[in-house]
């Protein structure tokens, strides 16, 4: 137990849904966790899923004061359990990625001039000058992007400077829109800060800046000089450096709380804010990815986490700065077909059973006598394709496989696609790799059995409950002693090790690597052949594609 004096480290994450934190102690164990569902605990805001989706389908939107008010009730909460709010030494969180807050003029000294005696949605409800922030989820900005892309060079060249290829649900798309549909609203903006950066402004009593972490997200941040683009900031609004401020490192401190938290909750004055980031970045650190990991969450959509040093962006998926290293980077890919497209495969090949499931990827082998198959039940986000394709050994088309085939040409082919992906993103098996899975499905031995045969890695799972909460908690820490010790790792180090479940097969190199290239060939023809139109599919938040 800690001591009653000891120092805590709190950690917030502004999720689509909802608001939690997570309080840790010098020793990293979780001593208090909370939340704020905004939907059912903030009804007067009639959000569905933390949003409003617009008549157009295509616009959707959080109230910015929906946000305030949650904070306003989550401290009270907190309060109530009785934290003691004078030994946090440091807080730190993490925002949904992409969304967007546009403060209006005269905000600044509304900030810094906050009455204690009041809750903050009462002082700040005519702070901002757009009242409801668009958010990750929104695409209705395709015209925008058709003009960075224009503006850049191409979409090609865009992703080399940010990234990213241009997305509807990125910050820059929606600036853009604003400025261009509604000027006035525009006019009045003093500042424009990512959920991220808005939250951390609340608690620093002023407008904080942005993290090259989250900022990389936006189509505005050159990720290898972590300044603003020139080309990107000129294409999307005039002076838009002025309304950004300067982005810095994810580690920095910002500054002490506001007096406006001394004097309402009992903060100390030397309780310090570490620079908030992106709930994807949040999630990076709280799962303790290191260089040459990578992190495969197996949910309703699997998304996969890579550390690198080398990025090579690609028109599929998105490259970060890298939010503990401000030396390397991270990628995430998203795929939309994942458990669903699993239980139907289950449902269809096995009768609905796991264990016949998993007793068809047993016995049947590596490399599936060379049968493969793309299962794509809806538009693929990566790559942007549809239906199912299924080859025999000769790469002829099949309309049917034998069900244990049809499992393991299932499972193979998920993951084969997340190797392939993630390799083009800069990714590379070294000595010493490790595949972190998390997620439903990573509760399936068999499944990472086959995981960590295609990625010739050995498999860890990890517990990544409120991982962007627990990671905001940890870079608070972090953020402290930076200076003085230079690795996260050194931080973190008594926090619970990932647990072995399963190593690759000794032939499992030599089947996939070959397999691997085969696949490239194959899904190629696929695209080919389907000829989709182009997505313009928003990056997934962690906390939405984690669905078991």
């Amino acid at each position: 137990m800690a001591a009653p004096d000891a120092a805590l480290y709190l950690g917030f994450d502004f999720s689509t849904q909802q608001l939690k934190v997570v309080a840790i102690d010098g020793n990293l164990n979780v001593v208090h966790q909370n939340n704020v569902q905004f939907d059912s605990e903030l009804p007067e805001f009639r959000t569905q899923g933390g949003v409003h989706i617009h008549a157009d389908r295509l616009t959707v939107t959080s109230p910015v004061l929906m946000w305030v008010k949650a904070l306003d009730l989550l401290l009270d909460k907190m309060k109530g359990a009785g934290l003691d709010f004078s030994r946090v030494r440091a807080l730190s969180g993490s925002g949904q990625q992409h969304g967007s807050v546009f403060w209006r003029r005269g905000a600044s000294e509304t900030l810094q001039n906050l009455d204690p005696d009041q809750n903050l949605h009462q002082l700040l409800q005519d702070s901002f000058s757009v009242s409801h922030s668009p958010t990750w989820m929104d695409s209705s900005s395709s015209r925008q992007c058709d003009d960075l892309h224009t503006a850049a060079g191409g979409a090609e060249r865009l992703t080399e400077i940010t990234g990213s290829r241009a997305y509807e649900g990125f910050t820059g798309n929606q600036i853009s829109k604003l400025r261009q549909t509604r000027p006035e609203e525009f006019r009045v903006t003093e500042r424009i800060s990512l959920v991220s950066s808005f939250a951390a402004s609340l608690f620093l009593g002023g407008f904080a800046s942005i993290d090259y972490s989250d900022g990389s997200g936006m189509n505005l941040l050159d990720i290898r000089t972590r300044t603003w683009s020139e080309v990107c900031m000129d294409a999307t609004a005039p002076h838009l450096d002025r309304l950004l401020g300067a982005p810095v490192p994810s580690t920095s401190v910002l500054g002490p709380v506001s007096s406006y938290w001394v004097q309402r909750f009992g903060f100390s004055e030397d309780c310090r804010v570490v620079a908030f980031t992106g709930d994807n970045p949040a999630s990076l650190a709280g799962m303790r990815l290191q260089q040459g990991d990578v992190a495969v969450s197996l949910g309703t959509s699997d998304t996969v986490f890579l550390w690198i040093q080398q990025p090579r962006p690609a028109l599929e998926g998105h490259v970060f700065c890298n939010p503990l290293d401000w030396t390397a980077f991270m990628a995430l890919l998203c795929f939309k077909n994942g458990s669903l497209t699993r239980e139907r495969i289950r449902n269809e090949s096995t009768g609905g059973s796991w264990e016949l499931f998993s007793a068809a990827l047993r016995d049947t082998p590596l490399g599936n006598n060379g049968n493969i198959g793309f299962y794509f039940d809806s538009m693929e986000i990566t790559p942007p394709a549809v239906g199912v394709h299924l080859f025999d050994p000769e790469d002829k088309k099949v309309s049917s496989l034998s069900p244990q085939v049809e499992v393991r040409a299932l499972v193979e082919g998920q993951f084969l696609s997340r190797r392939l992906h993630a390799e083009r993103l800069g990714y590379a098996i070294i000595p010493g790799t490790r595949v972190l899975a998390t997620g439903g499905a990573s509760s399936n031995q068999d499944i990472l059995q086959v995981l960590s045969d295609v990625f010739n890695a050995p498999v860890y799972t990890i517990d990544v409950s409120n991982s962007a909460c627990l990671g905001s908690a940890y870079r608070a820490l972090h953020g402290l002693v930076s200076d003085s010790i230079s690795s996260f790792f050194d931080v973190v180090k008594k926090a619970p090790e990932p647990q072995l479940v399963v190593t690759p097969h000794p032939e499992a190199q030599q089947v996939y690597g070959q397999m691997l290239q085969r696949y490239a060939r194959l899904e190629e023809r696929v695209l080919q052949e389907s000829r989709p139109p182009e997505p313009q599919e928003p990056i997934s938040s962690v906390q939405e594609t984690r669905d078991l």
